[in-house]
């Protein structure tokens, strides 16, 4: 019995340990505590690519203050083509910036600027900017007044122009945003170039208001609105709803006229940012002064990189013009969005005639590289139904 009873106390010390060595069965807190603390000891700093090693200098560098020469892709008048310039930029002071810039095209257009810009006066409340320049258009398409011309009926005419402005913007109060600019500059319309026949073998002055004029113009603009954007040049949040006047004098007292812009801007945000539904809407009336006339130059239009992008720029003018336009835009990455759009609108002789019938439209897909506050390239593929357009544009579309 005292052999039996030493071998049992024996075995059970024995087994003892072995029992107490085997692992516990994990529970599910204990699983995610382990993964969490793998995930830790794996983490490193984000390391960006190539791209955006370069588009981070890019943007460090244009708001240093270090930039002097640069590139300026902004032609002389929509139309001219593939564009390419430069410029030489002076910081004077610490925000304010003088630019002396020029562009030219292969068909032609050139410019040739200085602009000075203020920002942030009085206290941030107020932006001034002046610009004095000359610029030419060689073959600047005209189609004939309203939507119903064919494509076929283009000819070219062209137009030199020396310009001086000043435009002043006023925040007086949280969303509230005006205007008041002046221009005084002299409108040469000429002869055209390029393969379509010049506008004076098709037309002439009594048939075509303005055609070989000569015109000085003294244009005044007052703009009142309520404005929550970020910044006009990239948005993906807020809005702008805002009434623009303008009044074009002419000093012979022979093509005055005065255009109102109604304009609705419109960013909607979805999945925090990821995504926005951008909307736009532009109407545009135009009332001749007593006894004088609008040239068919300054006649609103529709059609081009920024409005009807699925056709020519110019394509439809007429006293009155209607523009809406919808994008869903996705985030790529910080620098690059894509977008998916839908533009539609027309010109009318009457302003009771700005409804929905007989409206042209074009939908397509568009890159924009831009920063946080402008898009300096971007790229729309557009479909109409006179053929598929290629836009590149150094501004946003709205």
């Amino acid at each position: 019995m005292r052999l039996a009873l030493l071998g049992a106390v024996l075995a059970f010390c024995l087994a003892a340990p072995a029992a107490a060595q085997e692992p516990e069965p994990a529970t599910r807190a204990s699983l995610i505590e382990q993964a969490r603390d793998e995930k830790a000891a794996a983490l490193h700093p984000y390391k960006p690519g190539a791209a955006e090693k370069y588009l981070d200098y890019a943007q460090n560098y244009l708001t240093s203050g270090q930039l002097h020469w640069h590139p300026f892709f902004n032609s002389a008048y929509a139309g001219g083509g593939f564009t390419v310039g430069g410029g030489y930029l002076q910081h004077i002071g610490s925000y304010n910036v003088l630019d002396f810039r020029g562009s030219i095209t292969p068909s032609g257009y050139k410019r040739a600027e200085a602009a000075f810009t203020a920002p942030g006066l009085l206290r941030g409340r107020m932006n001034l900017s002046a610009v004095g320049g000359w610029r030419e258009a060689t073959q600047v398409g005209f189609y004939g007044t309203g939507t119903s011309t064919s494509k076929e009926s283009r000819v070219n005419y062209g137009f030199k122009q020396p310009y001086g402005s000043a435009l002043l913007d006023i925040f007086p109060a949280r969303l509230l945003v005006l205007r008041a600019g002046f221009e005084a500059s002299q409108w040469q319309q000429t002869p055209g170039a390029g393969s379509e026949p010049s506008i004076e073998t098709v037309y002439t002055p009594a048939t075509l208001t303005g055609l070989g004029a000569k015109i000085n113009y003294l244009h005044s603009l007052g703009t009142v609105g309520i404005d929550w954007r970020p910044s006009p040049g990239y948005a993906r949040r807020g809005g702008f709803y805002g009434v623009t006047f303008h009044d074009f004098a002419d000093s012979d007292n022979a093509y005055g006229f005065k255009q109102v812009d109604y304009e609705a801007i419109q960013h909607i945000p979805v999945l925090r940012e990821a995504w926005v539904l951008s909307l736009h809407g532009l109407v545009q009336t135009t009332t001749a002064k007593s006894g004088e006339q609008v040239p068919f130059f300054m006649l609103p239009s529709a059609g081009g990189g920024s409005d009807l992008r699925g056709f020519s720029s110019w394509r439809f003018r007429d006293r009155n013009s209607l523009l809406l336009q919808a994008e869903w835009r996705v985030m790529v990455n910080r620098y690059i969005d894509m977008a998916v759009f839908y533009d539609t609108g027309k010109v009318t002789a009457n302003r009771s005639d700005l409804n929905l019938d007989g409206l042209k439209s074009d939908g397509g897909l568009g890159f924009r590289l831009h920063g946080p506050l402008a898009t300096p390239l971007r790229i729309d593929f557009a479909k109409g139904n006179e053929g598929l357009a290629i836009v590149f544009g150094a501004s946003a579309v709205f």
